[in-house]
C-alpha cells in the first residue's frame, strides 16, 4: 500500500502568486489572439500572397497553445506546493519564446521583401 502525499494548504501568498502566473499566461494568449486578428484585419497585404494570413495563423496558433497549457501548468504547480514537492518545469517557456522569435523573424522577412 502506498502512502498518500500530504495535502497541506500552502501559504496563501504562494497560491495567489501561482494564480497571478496563470493569469499572465492567459493575458499573453489573449494578446497573441488579438495580434492575430489585428494582423489579418488591419495589416495591408504583403507582396507574398497569403503571408498576412500565415502570420495571423501563427499568432492564433501560439495563442491556442499557451491558453491550452496554462491551466494544466497551474494545476501541476498547485499540486506540487500542496505536496511539498519541487515545482515542475514547464516547456511552455521555451515554446512561447521560440514562437515569438518565429513571429518576429517572419514579420521582419515579410517587411523586408515588401
Amino acid at each position: 500500500m502506498t502512502a498518500e502525499p500530504p495535502d497541506d494548504e500552502p501559504d496563501y501568498r504562494f497560491t495567489l502568486a501561482n494564480e497571478r502566473t496563470f493569469l499572465a499566461w492567459i493575458r499573453t494568449a489573449l494578446g497573441l489572439l488579438a495580434a492575430g486578428v489585428a494582423v489579418r484585419q488591419l495589416v495591408p497585404p504583403f507582396a507574398l500572397p497569403g503571408a498576412t494570413t500565415a502570420l495571423a495563423l501563427v499568432c492564433v496558433g501560439l495563442a491556442s497553445m499557451v491558453a491550452a497549457a496554462s491551466y494544466p501548468r497551474w494545476r501541476r504547480v498547485q499540486r506540487a506546493m500542496r505536496a511539498g514537492a519541487p515545482l515542475p518545469h514547464s516547456r511552455m517557456v521555451v515554446v512561447l519564446a521560440s514562437g515569438v522569435l518565429l513571429l518576429a523573424v517572419l514579420a521582419a522577412v515579410l517587411v523586408i521583401i515588401g
